[in-house]
């Protein structure tokens, strides 16, 4: 173990790092020597204050270990007694502050979960684009350069970040509670779309920028941070360049395909691809566990307390008219005359419907309220009817066509298409959505039927970068190029189940 990291599993470990935090705070106030009485007032403030034999002997062991230096204090000698009694200071090495950022990052985010935050994807996008626009003027902005480079390379680390969040959460999906469970399925779908969106489109810039002349591009940013440029070496100028290189070739792994292996935006998305599936499935067997079961008994005993702890029987009524939607007839109008001779008649309660007399209802109020102004007119609906039927009949035309079409069997590439007229688009994109929604990677070649069985449809990738351009009647489709084949096929060729 490096020797500098020793006070961190020694026995003083508490006093150790009180002290290496009392430098800490001092080079933030942009003091970076401190005496020993120094070290002794920043530790006042600390729960027990140490001994001074303790706090000079933990100074000796954190200067062995590499974590301070010291240096002669002249600064107040004014007798030859000061002079040959030397006295000095202390400040941090490079190690023990190195040490330090460590161990505050450790604290900062061992305890804290890790949240699931945006991918950053457009601000990419936009960064990218301004630098691809100024990798393309003749006079170089260097400041600008530096300020777009340095950006970029902050909003790539934020993206490996957010990516190892989610690969985290996903290998630990097991543990997840429902809450949780869902955030994790909206975020990686709102992640997934992101990454279909602008991949491709920020790959692209990034040939752009490299084919316009890359290498001037770090030349201006290393000679902007090159404090004497005179002073400047071809070596030092060169291993600058070199190290801006690298970190811009783990930039371009995100979007630029390897020859030995795929760019991690495309290995996340096929990880979460694969994963989404899964996701799907727990949360539906948590909602399914997670169902009430019902009970109908049990909803007729709760009722029946409720009817019970009724006040009146209005409410009684009430609760009856809303449990059971069961109220009177709108057409029999009661008025008091008809209430006051049945109330005088004294019937019991008990009495069935079937004996009682009958409720007399005044003719005059049934006349009166009677709503009925004759039959409304019948309107004829031939003609938009038979504007339907043609409609769609020339909609099963076109689709008819189009199978005639894309059903040769022909095995093509999709930047072959040159035009798709509306119906041909409509079909050729269903057929086209249902192959790669069912591809697990973008290597894969997959092969499907059709929603109706009639069209076999397989995809295969090209193993190239190309891009395929098709005119429609709606605008451009564009998107990677791809060999397809679709074909018609007979019902007898289909199996049992999908005949």
């Amino acid at each position: 173990m490096i020797s500098v990291f020793e006070y961190v599993q020694a026995e003083k470990v508490s006093l150790y790092r009180a002290i290496m935090r009392v430098f800490v705070e001092s080079k933030e106030r942009f003091v970076i020597h401190l005496r020993q009485q120094d070290v002794i007032n920043g530790l006042a403030t600390t729960a027990e204050m140490p001994g001074l034999t303790e706090i000079e002997n933990a100074l000796t062991q954190l200067r062995e270990w590499g974590n301070l230096q010291t240096r002669p204090d002249t600064s107040n000698v004014c007798t030859v007694e000061d002079f040959y009694s030397p006295r000095h200071t202390f400040h941090m090495t490079s190690h023990g502050d190195a040490v330090e950022k460590a161990l505050a990052f450790y604290d900062a985010n061992s305890d804290r979960e890790r949240q699931l935050h945006c991918s950053g994807m457009a601000d990419i996008r936009f960064v990218i684009q301004e630098l691809q626009q100024l990798s393309q003027q003749a006079e170089r902005n260097a400041g600008q350069i530096h300020r777009n480079i340095l950006l970029l390379f902050a909003l790539s680390e934020d993206l490996s970040a957010a990516a190892q969040t989610v690969i985290n959460n996903l290998d630990g999906r097991m543990d997840l509670q429902p809450p949780d469970l869902r955030r994790l399925i909206d975020h990686c779908r709102r992640f997934l779309g992101e990454l279909e969106l602008e991949a491709d489109a920020i790959g692209e810039m990034v040939r752009d920028i490299e084919q316009a002349g890359l290498e001037r591009l770090i030349l201006a940013v290393v000679r902007r941070n090159t404090d004497e440029p005179k002073d400047a070496t071809p070596k030092t100028i060169a291993a600058a360049c070199g190290e801006w290189r690298l970190r811009w070739e783990r930039f371009r792994s995100w979007f630029i395909l390897q020859p030995s292996h795929q760019s991690r935006s495309a290995l996340l998305r096929d990880r979460m691809r694969a994963s989404l599936p899964a996701l799907l499935r727990m949360s539906a067997g948590i909602h399914a566990q997670g169902a009430p079961r019902m009970d109908r008994i049990q909803d007729f005993r709760i009722l029946a307390r409720w009817f019970a702890q009724a006040g009146s029987d209005a409410e009684a009524h009430v609760l009856w008219r809303a449990a059971f939607g069961l109220c009177s007839a709108r057409h029999l109008i009661i008025n008091d005359a008809t209430l006051g001779d049945r109330e005088a008649q004294d019937i019991p309660s008990n009495t069935s419907w079937m004996d009682a007399p009958p409720l007399r209802i005044v003719p005059s109020d049934y006349r009166g309220n009677s709503r009925t102004n004759g039959l409304s007119r019948i309107i004829d609906r031939s003609a938009e009817k038979e504007k339907l039927a043609t409609a769609s009949l020339e909609e099963a035309q076109r689709l008819l066509n189009a199978q005639r079409r894309f059903g040769t069997g022909n095995r093509i590439r999709l930047s072959e298409l040159k035009h798709l007229e509306t119906g041909e688009f409509e079909l050729f994109l269903d057929l086209l959505g249902e192959a790669v929604s069912a591809r697990v990677s973008a290597a894969d070649t997959v092969e499907i039927l059709s929603g109706d069985g009639c069209l076999r449809v397989k995809l295969e990738p090209t193993a190239d970068d190309r891009q395929a351009l098709i005119s429609t009647g709606d605008g451009m489709f564009s998107g990677p190029d791809q060999w397809i084949s679709i074909e018609q096929i007979s019902t007898e060729d289909l199996p049992e189940a999908v005949v």
